[in-house]
């Protein structure tokens, strides 16, 4: 797929880039090119001009100047792993890669706070933080950079009891369009003073400005730790679960759906020793009391649906063993069909709307003939479909187009979101219009404000 180039002497940005950074953190290497212009979704890769990869806010800082000088589109890159095309270069220009801005800055253990640059990963925080009796909580599966996280609201397996990244950020680092930098929020917990300009950027895709540090909120880790897998007899059975564990107020920690479809497929690629039924995977924490509590009250709530084979254990083998077969839930899914690519698509209804929609959702693939399994962070009424397809047959992939719309119709029509934390990118922009009405002309006078000439990720949120 070939962008619409804009860049003016795209010879000359290659060549005053490197003179301000230096060789070694520039690069026109095609395979290079061609990584940063794609991420994890079934879109099409589109490279831009160059990657300049920085190492401080002061390198994001001249690039942006001398993008806006060539009339480069300015596209954010962390670590490649959105899934609606948020890192193509649709217009070309310059890929401003943040991986090296891997510095943890200070921990404010005392206050549970942590700030850090953008391209410090999950992963590498939680890591660092070990010692300390600290975690960060959000997880969103892949290994995304806390920058990317931040960029694209994002969520994960936690997010039923400790939020999104809109709930834990605390402050920003900003480098604007015309290469002003900005500083939001604070250190303070609350804070009445003007626009909360965090959560402007926070979700905003790259389209408004580069984000190069964030503050985070930081946990005490759990004193005990539990996981469970519960067996039903239908996904409805599991998803009415869920909906009364969630009104009864157990303080569950994660818990994660995943229907018979996805179960055979992690039966087979992860190895797990169950029948192939839909599932909840739970997570508990808290104190060794309250952990065994939360457990046993879910057991007897699952009874009125038919629960069977509830099995929990403290286990740190059997917990690790557990969670990483659902985070390896995509590459299950793609060994169903080998060959096949993968379109990641999700939604998001209140709670009392969750059984109606997967149900709903479920039929619709078995009706379309979709190799299709569903699987999702049901705790907060967010679930995901993989359909595993080949890009390359037009009536299938005409077919999946219009399960995926449906898809998000139906959860805005149920009260929902058509997308509770992949993002709008350029995959789903056809429905943002859907869901926000009027709202979305007001987004675009924040675009037109802050980014007038259209560099910052052009394509993205919004239509051209």
């Amino acid at each position: 797929m070939l962008a619409n180039r804009r860049t003016k002497d795209a010879a000359g940005l290659v060549e005053e880039l490197i003179e301000a950074l230096g060789a070694e953190q520039v690069s026109t290497n095609a395979n290079i090119l061609e990584r940063h212009g794609r991420d994890e979704s079934y879109h099409p890769s589109v490279a831009p001009d160059v990657v300049a990869f920085a190492r401080s806010t002061e390198d994001v800082v001249a690039i942006v100047k001398l993008a806006a000088k060539h009339d480069a589109p300015i596209i954010p890159f962390g670590v490649g792993t959105s899934l609606e095309g948020h890192v193509a270069a649709l217009e070309g220009g310059v890929s401003i890669d943040l991986s090296r801005m891997n510095q943890v800055l200070e921990v404010n253990a005392e206050d549970l706070d942590v700030k850090v640059q953008a391209g410090v990963t999950r992963k590498a925080l939680n890591a660092y933080l070990r010692d300390t009796g600290l975690f960060f909580p959000i997880d969103p599966g892949a290994d995304a950079t806390l920058g990317g996280m931040a960029a694209t609201r994002a969520s994960g397996t936690n997010a039923v009891r400790y939020g999104t990244m809109r709930e834990n950020v605390l402050g920003l680092t900003v480098v604007l369009a015309d290469g002003r930098v900005i500083r939001t929020g604070g250190r303070s917990r609350k804070s009445a003073a003007g626009y909360d300009l965090t959560r402007l950027f926070v979700g905003s895709e790259g389209t408004l400005g580069i984000i190069t540090e964030v503050r985070l909120r930081l946990y005490g880790v759990p004193e005990t730790m539990a996981a469970a897998v519960a067996l039903f007899p239908t996904i409805g059975d599991a998803v009415n679960t869920v909906i009364r564990t969630i009104q009864s107020g157990i303080p569950v920690a994660r818990i994660e759906l995943v229907d018979e479809v996805q179960m055979d497929a992690l039966i087979r690629y992860a190895k797990l020793d169950y029948p192939k039924q839909p599932a909840l995977f739970f997570e508990f924490h808290g104190t060794e009391a309250g952990v065994k509590e939360q457990a046993e009250m879910v057991a007897a709530l699952g009874e009125e649906f038919g629960i069977g084979g509830f099995r929990w254990t403290q286990k740190a083998e059997e917990r690790s063993k557990l969670w990483e077969a659902r985070h390896n839930v995509l590459y299950s899914c793609l060994a169903l069909r080998p060959g096949g690519k993968a379109l990641a698509t999700d939604a998001c209804v209140p709670i009392s709307r969750l059984a109606d929609c997967i149900l709903e959702t479920r039929k619709d693939i078995d009706e379309h003939g979709l190799l299709a399994p569903i699987v999702g962070h049901v705790g907060d009424g967010n679930f995901h479909v993989t359909v595993v397809l080949d890009p390359d047959d037009p009536k299938e992939m005409k077919t999946v187009e219009a399960f995926v719309e449906r898809l998000a119709l139906r959860s805005i029509a149920m009260g929902g979101t058509c997308t509770g934390e992949h993002g709008i990118g350029y995959g789903k922009i056809p429905f943002l219009q859907a869901e926000h009405g009027e709202g979305v002309a007001v987004m675009r006078q924040l675009k037109q404000a802050l980014d007038p000439d259209n560099r910052m990720n052009p394509g993205k949120i919004f239509a051209a």
